[in-house]
């Protein structure tokens, strides 16, 4: 019998954060495996961003379509901090063997969403900032993105990427405006998205381990 389900579209961005390079390899291991477990069950995965790392195999975040039934609910298992448990491929003699990618379900308003029209939306540069020392961002890679025409404003900031934090600003912007429509409070959704820069170490909802990037159940 034919699958009557209908089918669904959702984002899933990857991120290493401020991690080392390789939180940036888990980044490229994860969307990897992303797609193959997904491309199992029926549900298609494309590539939209992906921003390059310190290495040949190492990204700084990677944001995946997802399209097919049952997408959002395969892309919420992924969502949370994501544990590679692996000594370090580019550091033979380093001792921590734990490494941690972010992993956020998004609604990135596309062509087909009526919600929020980019041309709607001013966006401002800035220096993404840092802990200091060598990490400061002297880029102007952070973006602060004003919806005119409610006055709503989001920064984002998370990634090294100019184009990947517009990505992220118009999404927060888009589910600020769903919610308001709704009636729900914005300041809810602004803490809702500030999670993004927040890896929880040991408190990961998948662990995968091992070069081979097999997952632990």
């Amino acid at each position: 019998m034919t699958d009557q389900r209908a089918s669904e579209t959702c984002w899933l961005q990857l991120s290493s954060g401020r991690g080392p390079a390789e939180c940036q390899i888990a980044v490229l291991l994860l969307g990897r495996e992303i797609a193959r477990a997904a491309k199992a069950i029926g549900i298609a995965v494309e590539t939209i961003d992906a921003v390059a790392g310190e290495g040949r195999d190492a990204l700084l975040s990677m944001l995946l379509k997802l399209d097919g039934s049952g997408a959002a609910r395969f892309a919420r298992g992924y969502a949370g901090t994501v544990q590679w448990i692996c000594p370090s491929p580019v550091r033979p003699t380093h001792k921590r063997k734990n490494w941690f990618v972010a992993v956020d379900l998004l609604d990135v308003p596309d062509a087909a969403d009526a919600s929020l029209d980019p041309r709607d939306v001013t966006f401002e540069t800035m220096k993404a900032g840092g802990a200091g020392g060598q990490h400061v961002n002297k880029t102007e890679s952070a973006v602060r993105a004003t919806h005119r025409a409610s006055g709503l404003v989001v920064v984002a900031r998370e990634e090294r990427s100019q184009h990947m934090n517009k990505r992220l600003a118009l999404a927060r912007l888009a589910g600020l405006l769903r919610e308001a429509a709704a009636g729900k409070q914005a300041d809810a959704d602004r803490e809702r998205w500030s999670a993004h820069d927040k890896l929880e170490r040991g408190a990961a909802v998948r662990t995968f381990a091992g070069p081979q990037f097999k997952e632990r159940r």
